[in-house]
């Protein structure tokens, strides 16, 4: 958990700049801003930050397939993914791109610092070339099947069954993805970082930080044959940047890629006018903490060679790499080919962000585990969760106000209010813990109690008789303050509605004043704040789905 006086600087990874987001993206983007929110709920500096991943292969390909200049692909990709991030009311302080000259700068600061401390080797390896397409296979651009545990259909770096890293060379029955040609095999001497060299402080870093335990597992295995010296270099044609010093080696993507977090920083400090560098705030001796919210599938890549790479240049290891595992839909992994695929624009084609934020905070929890995001369960979590426990609470409460213009009164049962507040630490240790389905499930429990304190007083019993008029006003005034006190702790998840409902309190408050009851005090006239999710709209999203 963070320390109080600290600033947090908070990232989660950068969507590669080839196309609009899916929902494994959103997922990710959902449970940072989620952690982010709930910092700044409790009062510390945070400063998310994240950026579009515009270089490699991918990249010049597709810009070549479109007939633009690979920068003018990676600034429309950029901006589209920004808004549809925005759309989702996720909040980043910068959200910037690979293709910088911060970036390049921080690239041939660190590639430099290695190089003078000899930790970069230089020698002659095979590549794997698709004579057909005239190209050096980039990774992504090879499939085999897995070295280490047969697996097939993985591509030339790592294997999504059992996580092993490897070198393209060692796939079994490689073919091009262009082609389906079995790749030949070509000389060229490339730039690798000997990771090696770090094995010990990686080992002291990977013991001391609060890594979770299935992740600390996994880098140990890493472990037992010795780390391998890490190819950082990619032969022309490529897009990205040149290696100082050479005529056509680029930087491989994955060392820029990272440092992008660096150059968002300091891209971000430039635009504020902060009379600091990111140097300065990421700085080995600096008290800053820094989190990165990923993916386990890019696992390897934060939990060794980033920390190598930070070291090797006086740049403060992560504080923590929070991992999350992959998402699927209906059951099944997400795919175009097989017509289960889902794009975040095309959600909000149907339904509002907060919905989805709900849903997946609701099954996210600080584990690695997959997450599947089921249509008809989603469907039913919102309408009962949302609609018929938190909302309901207002909605069935205010009418009893209407004859004093919508006024609650000055009596409160302060013993509930109180029992409500007191829960304030359990809920938000859970959530900064990032253990959001169990913060959930308790905002629930006090959701139920809310109502089941209206039913078990009965207000509308009493109201047949106008000398029980005060005692309604008080039952509706508590439960419209219990509902306040629950769209504070709900904020994080659902902001769009949250802030909603506050303008309906005329309330502007945060957990500072989470003790100020509302009494005497003017609502605005209810209107419904949310609608139960249709079956004709599931039955749209299933429809897009299919439709990938």
């Amino acid at each position: 958990m963070p320390n109080k006086n600290n600033l947090l600087i908070i990232t989660s990874a950068l969507p590669y700049a080839n196309g609009p987001l899916h929902f494994g993206h959103l997922l990710e983007h959902i449970q940072t801003d989620i952690w982010v929110r709930t910092n700044r709920a409790l009062n510390k500096e945070c400063i998310y930050i994240c950026a579009s991943d515009a270089h490699g292969t991918p990249i010049m390909l597709k810009a070549e397939e479109e007939n633009i200049q690979p920068e003018k692909l990676i600034e429309e990709i950029t901006e589209i993914q920004k808004k549809s991030l925005i759309n989702f009311n996720i909040k980043h302080d910068n959200y910037y791109t690979t293709h910088s000259k911060e970036n390049r700068v921080f690239s041939e600061l660190i590639f430099n610092s290695a190089d003078k401390k000899g930790l970069i080797i230089r020698k002659k390896i095979k590549q794997l070339y698709d004579d057909s397409k005239g190209l050096f296979l980039a990774d992504r651009y090879v499939q085999g099947e897995c070295p280490k545990c047969g697996a097939k259909d993985q591509y030339g770096d790592n294997c999504e069954v059992c996580g092993a890293t490897y070198e393209a060379t060692e796939l079994l029955n490689p073919k091009s993805i262009f082609t389906g040609n079995k790749p030949s095999v070509k000389e060229s001497e490339h730039l690798f970082f000997d990771v090696g060299s770090c094995s010990e402080n990686l080992k002291k870093w990977i013991s001391d930080t609060d890594l979770q335990s299935a992740v600390k597992n996994k880098i140990q295995e890493w472990f037992v044959d010795g780390l391998k010296p890490w190819d950082i270099s990619r032969d022309a044609p490529y897009f990205g940047f040149k290696i100082p010093g050479y005529e056509d080696k680029y930087f491989y993507v994955w060392l820029d890629a990272p440092i992008g977090y660096i150059a968002s920083l300091e891209n971000y400090l430039k635009k504020k006018n902060i009379n600091k560098d990111s140097r300065e705030l990421w700085g080995e001796q600096s008290d800053t903490e820094i989190y990165h919210f990923i993916g386990k599938d890019i696992m390897n890549f934060h939990t060794l060679f980033w920390p190598c790479m930070l070291e090797t240049a006086g740049f403060k290891k992560p504080t923590n790499v929070f991992i999350h595992g992959f998402m699927t839909l209906n059951g099944k992994k997400m795919s175009k080919s097989k017509k289960n695929f889902l794009l975040v624009d095309d959600y909000l084609q149907v339904l509002q962000p907060d919905f989805i934020r709900y849903y997946l905070a609701s099954k996210l929890s600080s584990g690695v585990d997959d997450l599947d995001m089921d249509l008809n369960d989603f469907q039913k979590k919102v309408n009962t969760d949302l609609i018929g426990k938190f909302i309901n609470i207002a909605s069935r409460s205010q009418g009893f106000l209407k004859k004093d213009s919508n006024m609650l009164g000055e009596v409160l049962d302060n013993e509930i209010i109180d029992e409500f507040i007191n829960e304030k630490d359990n809920i938000f240790n859970l959530f900064t813990a990032r253990e959001y389905s169990k913060a959930l499930k308790e905002i629930m429990l006090l959701a139920d109690k809310a109502n089941q304190y209206i039913d078990l007083n009965k207000p509308w019993e009493l109201n047949k008789e106008e000398v029980n008029s005060i005692e309604v006003k008080k039952i509706a005034s508590t439960a419209i303050n219990l509902f306040r006190i629950l769209n504070l702790y709900l904020e994080p998840v659902i902001p769009e509605t949250s802030e909603k409902i506050k303008n309906y309190l005329k309330s502007n408050q945060s957990l500072d004043n989470l003790k100020n009851n509302l009494v005497n005090h003017q609502l605005e006239i209810f209107k419904p704040l949310l609608l139960r999710i249709e079956d004709s709209e599931i039955a749209k999203l299933a429809e897009i789905s299919q439709n990938g």
